[in-house]
């Protein structure tokens, strides 16, 4: 079942929100890192920061007793974790639904679960959904404030802002707003299932849009040579020593064995050829930091002593994920605050 959400339907659902603003994020929601401003980013990662140095007690107090409904309907640790600690670091009350636990295993739509939970008193939704464009479709039919935790092969915006943060802490310490020089200079080399990953496509979205340069790296299977025509910045590399020389950040992706059917990958050529490694690390990147947004598969796209050696960001980038996602719940019950009847409430 695909729903992606056509460019027509995002604009309505962007103006039926907020007419003549600038991005979805406006309304409250974030469905794709591309509808961001350089400003919008700006202000979501100093709100991180201030929010993350707040004292907790007042920082409990910003959304006490608000209602948020996180809908997984795939399995997650990192993102659904910090997605609620966030809500809750802010004082919301928080319900996780799954396709395991709920009615949607006995069939019910998403619009009727979205629904359902809005006239249940969710004032936003955290959704992850294998269908690309399902937070739109959530959005238009409930009304309500949706953050895109990942949906199919499309997005995972959140992921790329705690990426970038992470990225910025260690190229850019101390710089909180962005332009569109901030990361000038800086080569971010991509490798894995490129294909399926949402990850990825959000980073593709977001990194030149800094003056990123982007190299991904994979074989043709999990690599289509059209990826380097995503846009400005992005470029394909098959040899991953060669792409390692050049870069200041390796961000290595999962293998999806759940999506590679039919594909025939051989996992033994794959890691010979671009599975990163203590040897390969210190022979062609010995400066660069290693970034994964996890799960690792130890031993399959990465080793563990790359894994848990001193240029791994990986631990880092989990744990800016709770201040990035405290920005965005807080910014989705503010920008446009909204009873469970839908009606607007003063933030």
């Amino acid at each position: 079942m695909m729903m992606r959400a056509s460019t027509a339907e995002r604009s309505t659902s962007a103006l039926e929100c907020a007419s003549g603003l600038s991005s979805t994020l406006k309304c409250g929601s974030l469905l794709s890192v591309g509808s961001l401003t350089l400003d919008d980013v700006s202000a979501i990662l100093q709100l991180a920061t201030q929010l993350e140095n707040e004292d907790p007690l007042e920082r409990a107090k910003r959304l006490a007793k608000r209602r948020i409904a996180l809908l997984f309907y795939e399995a997650s640790t990192r993102t659904r974790t910090s997605f609620e600690l966030a809500a809750k670091g802010l004082g919301a009350d928080t319900t996780l639904v799954s396709n395991l636990s709920s009615s949607i295993e006995k069939g019910e739509t998403l619009k009727d679960t979205g629904l359902t939970l809005r006239a249940l008193g969710a004032e936003a939704i955290i959704l992850r959904h294998p269908s690309s464009g399902a937070p739109w479709l959530l959005e238009r039919e409930t009304g309500l404030p949706v953050l895109n935790a990942g949906d199919g092969m499309h997005e995972h915006p959140s992921q790329a802002l705690l990426d970038l943060r992470t990225m910025m802490r260690h190229l850019r310490p101390g710089v909180e707003g962005v332009n569109a020089e901030t990361l000038a200079g800086v080569t971010v080399v991509v490798t894995g299932d490129i294909l399926h990953s949402r990850v990825a496509r959000s980073n593709m979205l977001l990194l030149p849009r800094l003056g990123a340069r982007v190299i991904l790296c994979g074989p043709e299977k999990l690599l289509p040579e059209v990826a380097a025509e995503a846009g400005p910045g992005i470029e394909v590399e098959r040899d991953l020593e060669h792409a390692m020389r050049q870069a200041q950040v390796v961000m290595m992706l999962r293998i999806q064995a759940e999506r590679l059917a039919g594909l025939h990958l051989d996992l033994e050529e794959y890691k010979s050829g671009y599975q990163l490694t203590e040897a390969r690390l210190a022979a062609c990147a010995p400066q660069a930091s290693v970034m994964h947004p996890g799960p690792i598969v130890r031993g399959l796209e990465l080793t563990g002593e790359v894994a848990d050696g001193p240029q791994s960001l990986i631990l880092e980038q989990v744990h800016h994920g709770v201040a990035i996602r405290m920005a965005l719940v807080l910014r989705a019950l503010t920008l446009r605050g909204l009873t469970p009847h839908g009606e607007g409430r003063p933030a």
